[in-house]
């Protein structure tokens, strides 16, 4: 099954190793400096210098725009699946689970909304995905709104020290009945 680790800034070898990811999706402010893990490609790698805002016109800091979700849904839709794709921010906890909703329905984009949120909740009882980054992933993708309000839905994540990486796979896990 596909999955999307995410992770935070501090833990992204040990999460590259344990999955055994080799694409890696990083949005950390502009000019932050971080070594790549020896085993993320380096044509496999793509940084988005944004800041962890909601609003532009915050002096220097960098407000999540269109042209940065449409990196993001391009090295989605170019990710082979074959091994975990593995997305990181500074703490893990709200631009990157932001991205990796926008990755899921970039390369799964049938599945709903409110479970792809339910499955993000319940791999992270932290996760706070940016609202600017949601919103422009709504409409980048088509949704109409409903990823925006599934989002809202789940409301916020508790309060986190972003040391708590976690893997939201891409489709919900099949349930088998046993008995009748």
């Amino acid at each position: 099954m596909a999955v999307i680790v995410v992770s935070p800034l501090a833990r992204i070898a040990e999460m590259a190793v344990r999955h055994g990811c080799r694409e890696m999706l990083s949005l950390v402010a502009k000019g932050q400096d971080f070594h790549r893990p020896a085993v993320i490609d380096q044509t496999k790698h793509l940084t988005i210098g944004v800041n962890d805002i909601s609003f532009a016109g915050t002096g220097d800091l960098v407000a999540p725009q269109e042209e940065h979700v449409e990196r993001i849904i391009d090295f989605a839709r170019n990710w082979d699946r074959g091994r975990p794709l593995l997305i990181h921010c500074w703490m893990g906890v709200s631009r990157s689970p932001a991205a990796a909703l926008i990755a899921a329905l970039a390369v799964e984009p049938e599945q709903d909304d409110e479970d792809l949120a339910r499955r993000l909740r319940l791999a992270s009882p932290f996760a706070t995905p940016n609202a600017r980054l949601v919103e422009i992933g709504d409409q980048a993708l088509s949704r109409n709104g409903r990823l925006a309000a599934a989002v809202r839905s789940i409301g916020r994540g508790a309060d986190a020290d972003g040391n708590a990486p976690f893997a939201l796979p891409l489709r919900p896990k099949k349930t088998s009945h046993v008995g009748c």
